[in-house]
């Protein structure tokens, strides 16, 4: 299943060709907006643009999915909402991979990667190793 790409998106989808997750920025009051809307949730100005984040998060919630829902997702995966260290609240629906669906926990330090699948780089998240 892709993605629908368009000009008020692609940032997102395209973003990983170089490793760099991109979001909407309001250029007036700093807030990251995603999904992507056309205007700022907080000040409402129309002055937003695509701004490369760190690419770091913390797992906010999980669950392990048992269920084959799509032919290349092989059950068991974990569906998480990861919060993004850049904004309190700035959350991805995502899957979490590189470690056992058992080993993940809310609170874990994660870190983007990305699949990519024709144009498309999808942002997963997989635990920050430290080095």
């Amino acid at each position: 299943m892709r993605p629908k790409v368009t000009s008020r998106n692609a940032h997102f989808w395209h973003g990983g060709a170089d490793g760099i997750l991109r979001l909407l920025r309001c250029q007036v009051c700093g807030t990251y907006l995603h999904p992507p809307t056309p205007a700022c949730r907080s000040c409402r100005s129309m002055r937003v643009a695509p701004e490369a984040l760190s690419g770091r998060g913390v797992v906010y919630a999980h669950t392990i999915n048992h269920y084959q829902w799509l032919p290349d997702m092989a059950p068991p995966y974990v569906v998480a909402l990861v919060e993004l260290v850049e904004q309190e609240g700035l959350q991805l629906m995502t899957n979490i991979v590189g470690c056992a669906p058992t080993d993940v926990r809310t609170g874990m330090e994660v870190e983007v990667v990305f699949a990519h699948n024709d144009d498309v780089y999808v942002p997963l998240f997989r635990p920050v190793t430290v080095s």
